[in-house]
């Protein structure tokens, strides 16, 4: 189980890393870039959905005795890890 919440954690550091490089092309847009700041946005956080989505799925479908854990694990993790680059991103101003 604590193999489970560790993965799991693991899963949701690596989710969040869609949302930084959406943020990044984001603030790369031009004014007339056709994917724009919003598409960039949008796709982070939809890559960083699908991410999560097909971990949990997989979880569920191969270790359904895991799975709570599991997510849960994920969700710490995807917190953690905004509320970590969050502060580091006030701190530096």
């Amino acid at each position: 189980m604590v193999g489970a919440v560790i993965i799991g954690i693991a899963l949701g550091v690596v989710s969040f890393l869609p949302l930084i490089l959406g943020m990044r092309l984001a603030r790369n847009a031009s004014p007339t870039s056709n994917f724009g700041h919003a598409g960039s946005l949008l796709l982070g956080v939809l890559l960083s959905v699908v991410i999560l989505g097909a971990g949990v799925i997989a979880c569920i479908a191969l270790f359904r005795a895991v799975a709570v854990p599991f997510t849960v694990g994920v969700a710490a993790g995807l917190i953690v890890s905004a509320a970590a680059f969050a502060i580091s991103k006030n701190a530096r101003k």
